[in-house]
């Protein structure tokens, strides 16, 4: 990986923290900053594609809700090979979108793929066979979280699946600062600095709000989810999956 793909973001002082926003900025090291960040993150990816090889159903459409640069898309692309199957990718950040259109592409697949600028509140789910959620949620405001899992739910064929992954907050806050701890370890044994981390943190705070696992399994089962089970968790990162 050259230096300009090295995630240097918070590597120097900075005299006012903004939000964490994926601008283009944050597009150009995203692969680095995510790997670097997200303990399991490849694992989960790779799970997803094994996932859409068993539950996409032919004919109907396979959604990626917050796609970003694509990781979770291509793994699909590379795996669905059932028929007249259309996925599609959406984000709200434009710099992504772009980049994520050149990626998608660079892959071959039998299912077409339609990536999209827009809201993910603001998106139908129709006809769906797979939705995934991948660290998307934990970005989007509190008090609508129930709506666009309802939402979702509505719009999954029976036998449908959404993959959920998340950073979680532990109800025990002695365990919860435990997870913080062993996650900024992962960090600064991938390089990153105490500068580095303790300024991204705090360009985090406003933005990204985790909820608890119990939160998680209660909204899913009201949403009208029976099955559920969390499949993966390393520290304060997790994947489930909820099947209609």
């Amino acid at each position: 990986m050259t230096n300009s793909d090295t995630d240097l973001i918070f590597s120097s002082k900075k005299s006012q923290i903004k939000d964490f926003a994926f601008d283009e900025q944050v597009v150009e090291v995203f692969p680095d900053m995510i790997s670097r960040s997200v303990p399991g993150y490849n694992t989960i990816i790779n799970t997803i594609g094994n996932l859409s090889h068993q539950y996409a159903q032919a004919n109907t459409n396979i959604y990626d809700l917050g796609c970003s640069l694509g990781a979770a898309t291509i793994a699909m692309k590379k795996s669905i090979v059932q028929k007249n199957c259309s996925i599609i990718g959406i984000d709200n950040s434009s710099a992504m979108v772009e980049r994520c259109k050149m990626h998608v592409n660079a892959f071959k697949g039998v299912s077409n793929v339609e990536i999209r600028e827009g809201n993910i509140l603001e998106t139908e789910i129709n006809n769906a066979s797979m939705v995934v959620l991948n660290f998307t949620l934990q970005f989007i405001e509190p008090e609508v979280r129930q709506s666009l899992i309802q939402k979702i739910y509505d719009g999954l064929q029976p036998g449908g699946i959404l993959v959920l992954s998340e950073k979680l907050e532990a109800a025990d806050d002695v365990c919860n600062e435990l997870l913080i701890d062993l996650h900024h370890d992962f960090k600064r044994a991938n390089g990153y600095s105490e500068l580095e981390i303790a300024q991204k943190r705090t360009a985090l705070e406003n933005v990204m709000r985790p909820d608890s696992l119990d939160v998680h399994l209660s909204r899913l089962k009201d949403s009208g989810f029976n099955h559920v089970n969390q499949w993966f968790q390393c520290f304060n990162f997790m994947s489930l999956v909820a099947i209609k």
